[in-house]
């Protein structure tokens, strides 16, 4: 059974069906993580902006253009949120205090998280390295659920056909940015 367009879900969903407001929320909450996480808030701010963009849809439902291109509409949303809270907060960024270290002890497990941390550190740093274009495209590819190309390219005005190659692309750039942190890369 194929699963309903967008545009049947809004119109469901303005009629007052919950499980077409469940289905959208099902289907696009991944995407608007995946853009709320490329402005590094933190779980409180990520989660009031995701809240905010999901209010934005209640109060616009009625009067969005191309209800076909409801991700790529809560993708922007989700955008203009997180900047807008960045503006407002004048992106301070709080520092933790001692409360927030790691408990000390003994044994391997403590090599192996050390090792972990370094290995995503290093894999941060690289993914900072690479144009805001592959962040965001491998950013949302890497949602749950993993959107369909289509959302992705609506979401990030992107041809269909493209996203494969630019993919591929961007992870042979992030593989390259890895190997300068001295990291052997398959």
């Amino acid at each position: 059974m194929d699963e309903p367009s967008a545009a049947d879900l809004v119109a469901r969903a303005l009629a007052g069906d919950q499980s077409a407001w469940d289905a959208i929320v099902l289907r696009y909450q991944g995407l608007i993580w995946a853009t709320v996480r490329g402005f590094r808030l933190d779980d409180q701010e990520a989660a009031d902006v995701a809240q905010t963009t999901w209010l934005r849809l209640v109060e616009n439902l009625a009067s969005l253009r191309d209800p076909d291109r409801l991700g790529a509409w809560l993708a922007t949303t989700a955008r203009r949120e997180c900047l807008r809270l960045l503006r407002m907060s004048g992106r301070s960024i709080p520092v933790g205090g001692e409360q927030d270290l790691p408990e000390h002890g003994d044994g391997p497990e403590i090599d192996e998280r050390l090792l972990r941390d370094e290995r995503e550190s290093a894999l941060a740093r690289a993914f900072a390295r690479i144009s805001e274009r592959c962040q965001r495209l491998l950013r949302v590819l890497v949602s749950d659920p993993a959107p369909s190309y289509e959302e992705v390219g609506a979401a990030l005005d992107m041809p269909v056909g493209s996203i494969g190659p630019t993919r591929q692309r961007c992870l042979d750039r992030l593989r390259k940015e890895m190997g300068g942190e001295g990291y052997v890369t398959a």
